[in-house]
């Protein structure tokens, strides 16, 4: 199974990429993840969707192409950030490149909830009638307190996380197989 992760911050040393950096290594026997940039995405532009930037046109080429999303989101705001907005407004247009396509979603952050509202947020938009990608219910990934829950190498070291993270992991991918039955 092929999975490209978007990553919801552009930070460098973002606890989100760690976490699907630290995703694509524990699982590289399980499914193939790529971890795709959205920071150099133009802002969405109706006036250029029909001939959209080269970067654009790539980046939706390898969504059309994966098997699953990996969405990894921080939480700015109680939301989600406006650059993984723009990822999705740009997927949502034209080839509607996310219709039926299954996604997972994850989030860390420092604070005690985890991402919680913004999954909210982000789960609301992937049921629109542009985007329309099918989610495993029951198997959110809300890592509150990474600074204390991951190493400076990104490895999570809190156990239960990583525990949870294997099962719902394995979830996924049952939930996968068994949506192309």
């Amino acid at each position: 199974m092929k999975i490209v992760a978007i990553v919801g911050s552009i930070r460098k040393e973002s606890y989100n990429l760690k976490l699907a950096k630290y995703v694509k290594e524990r699982y590289k026997n399980s499914f193939e993840l790529e971890i795709l940039p959205i920071a150099d995405l133009p802002h969405y532009d109706q006036d250029i969707e029909l001939n959209p930037p080269a970067v654009v046109t790539e980046f939706k080429s390898k969504v059309a192409e994966a098997d699953a999303v990996l969405w990894v989101t921080p939480e700015y705001n109680y939301s989600i950030p406006g650059v993984l907005k723009n990822a999705i407004d740009w997927l949502s247009r034209v080839e509607k490149v996310m219709i039926g396509k299954p996604s997972w979603i994850m989030g860390a952050t420092m604070g005690a909830l985890g991402t919680v509202r913004a999954q909210q947020h982000l789960r609301d938009i992937l049921f629109c009638p542009g985007v329309g990608s099918p989610l495993l219910p029951g198997n959110e990934v809300y890592v509150g307190v990474i600074h204390e829950k991951m190493d400076e190498s990104g490895n999570l070291t809190h156990e239960p996380t990583v525990k949870f993270l294997d099962m719902v992991a394995d979830n996924f991918i049952n939930w996968f197989n068994q949506q192309k039955k």
